[in-house]
């Protein structure tokens, strides 16, 4: 089976990260890898949604964390019987396949128990003990099938009944009292060359008569037979084989465990392994949201590698992936910020350039494999570059920056400046959104030795409207840094008109006296000319870290 392979921006995500990894997962799946799919840890921005809509493109999945869950893990090619199959059919089903057991479902794909030859096994036992009088479930039709009978005379052949057994190989005035005392009873008769029981049966109007090792019913007692309601049905095999495959043809629900329960694709393998544990064959089978098979999971698959791998975009430290990520394998990474403390036990694709976007590095890679660009993904990746670079103003932009932007500005016929300046505003809008909303939706984490700290980002046409609000946000910020043990929590608001940044910081005070910022007021300082997170603010908080930390 293939496996899927998710391609993700970080975890916060900004408009030049899903951007990218709905791009490259477009790219390869151009290149025939149709197991490339774009996901998302986190919601759309303001600006991110607006772009998707005014381009008509599908917001990649969302999947807010990879914490290990069932669908991850279990085989989606399960085989599974319908609950009125005789036993045969499903035993034969498990053994063409090579099968331990056998989902159980009702006609419209439900779950209703499972097949296992444990149980299988139980049940048998039950059937066949002859210190027993036990009454075997089955119809005439599932007896035909199941050994391949002949029939001569049939009544209601699919009624499903419960009958009792009775073996034709007594003296026939013994076997007349065998029936007087089953006589309230749906009786099956299996009998060989016994014309005189034949008679019997057919007089005292039994519910089936089998007729073993090819032997014939007369003309005469076949019209009696239809007369009297009386089937009768002629078996290939000896009388005792018979008798061996009647318990066969029983329909596969009532030989199949109903304590099994189903576990959903979404469960956390956490949740599950203790019932996986329990089951009596270390094997669980698996249902969507409407209770339909679609697959199975057992004990041993979740010693195999998960049935996901990831590609990651925009970024490559852990703390800003999604949840989870060290669960699974990374294939590729593809970035433009400064490499941290990724480390892998195997080989990767990593490539990282000094340039302004990942859309710009996407852009090229479209170009290096020759492959055209859809004009919805070019608009998507011109969006992502003048998102980043503040629409080539940003000090993180580069002359391959400005080339790719006209290129895609010519594939796409938008004018850089026109859908630079609309997305931007699109970007801008904090007016009716939360503090925390605005935190978070582009915030990144960075790790320093033995500290943390967050540094969020969002840019605005003024100044006013954030200031007005500043109590709000520095609240907030003290409850992101207060909950993560962070060294501090800031917000970079970044003037689009003026190109100079406040940056909104609450932190621990031991480090205050290592901000070397001018400030403005308390927890605010003004950072002129300062616009880039990453090629401008980081460095320097990187180097007031250290400082802090001798």
């Amino acid at each position: 089976m293939n496996k899927t392979v998710y391609v993700f921006g970080h975890k916060n995500p900004d408009t030049d990260s899903i951007v990218s990894a709905t791009a490259y997962a477009k790219l390869k799946q151009l290149q025939g890898f149709e197991n490339y799919q774009a996901a998302r840890a986190g919601h759309f921005n303001p600006q991110t949604d607006y772009i998707y809509k005014k381009f008509n493109v599908q917001s990649p999945k969302y999947l807010s964390n990879l914490t290990p869950k069932v669908e991850y893990f279990m085989q989606d090619k399960c085989e599974t019987v319908y609950e009125d199959e005789s036993v045969w059919s499903a035993i034969g089903k498990m053994q063409a396949a090579n099968l331990r057991a056998l989902p159980v479902i009702d006609k419209e794909g439900h779950y209703k128990s499972l097949l296992h030859y444990s149980a299988f096994a139980q049940k048998l036992l039950l059937l066949l003990n002859p210190e027993l009088q036990t009454n075997i479930s089955t119809s005439i039709n599932h007896i035909i099938k199941t050994m391949n009978a002949q029939p001569l005379v049939v009544q209601n052949q699919t009624d499903i009944f419960k009958a009792s057994i009775l073996v034709g190989g007594a003296s026939d005035s013994t076997f007349a009292e065998m029936l007087d005392t089953h006589a309230s009873e749906n009786i099956i008769v299996i009998t060989s060359d016994r014309e005189k029981i034949y008679e019997l049966c057919i007089e005292r109007k039994v519910k089936l008569l089998i007729i073993t090792s090819g032997y014939m019913l007369s003309k005469e007692l076949k019209e009696k037979a239809q007369e009297n309601g009386v089937s009768v049905i002629m078996s290939p095999y000896t009388t005792s084989d018979t008798v061996m495959m009647i318990a066969y043809s029983t329909p596969v629900s009532f030989m199949a465990d109903p304590e099994i329960p189903a576990v959903h694709q979404g469960d956390t393998i956490s949740r599950i392994r203790s019932i996986l544990l329990e089951s009596p064959i270390r094997r669980l089978p698996v249902v969507d949201a409407e209770n339909k098979v679609i697959g199975i999971i057992s004990e041993h698959d979740l010693t195999n590698e998960p049935n996901i791998q990831l590609v990651l975009v925009d970024h490559n430290e852990l703390a800003q992936a999604v949840e989870g990520v060290e669960n699974y394998k990374i294939q590729e990474v593809i970035d433009h910020h400064r490499i941290g403390p990724l480390s892998t036990t195997y080989p990767i694709t990593f490539i990282n350039k000094p340039i302004g976007s990942t859309s710009t590095i996407i852009t090229t890679l479209y170009q290096e494999a020759r492959i055209p660009i859809p004009k919805d993904i070019a608009s998507l990746l011109l969006c992502g570059i003048l998102s980043d670079t503040l629409i080539l103003q940003s000090t993180t932009t580069t002359d391959i920056d400005r080339q790719t932007a006209e290129y895609l500005s010519n594939i796409t016929d938008l004018d850089i400046q026109t859908i630079g300046k609309e997305i931007l505003t699109a970007g801008s809008r904090i007016k009716d959104r939360s503090a925390s909303e605005v935190i978070h939706q582009d915030m990144k984490e960075y790790k320093e030795a033995k500290v943390s700290y967050t540094v969020s980002q969002i840019e605005v046409g003024n100044l006013k409207e954030i200031m007005d609000r500043k109590k709000e946000f520095l609240e907030e910020l003290e409850i992101e840094r207060r909950s993560n043990k962070a060294l501090f929590a800031s917000l970079l608001v970044t003037d689009i008109t003026q190109l100079s940044s406040l940056l909104f910081i609450e932190y621990d005070e031991r480090f205050e006296q290592f901000i070397t910022f001018p400030k403005q007021e308390k927890n605010i300082y003004f950072l002129k000319d300062v616009v880039s997170r990453k090629k401008q603010l980081v460095p320097l908080l990187t180097e007031q870290v250290e400082n802090f930390e001798r």
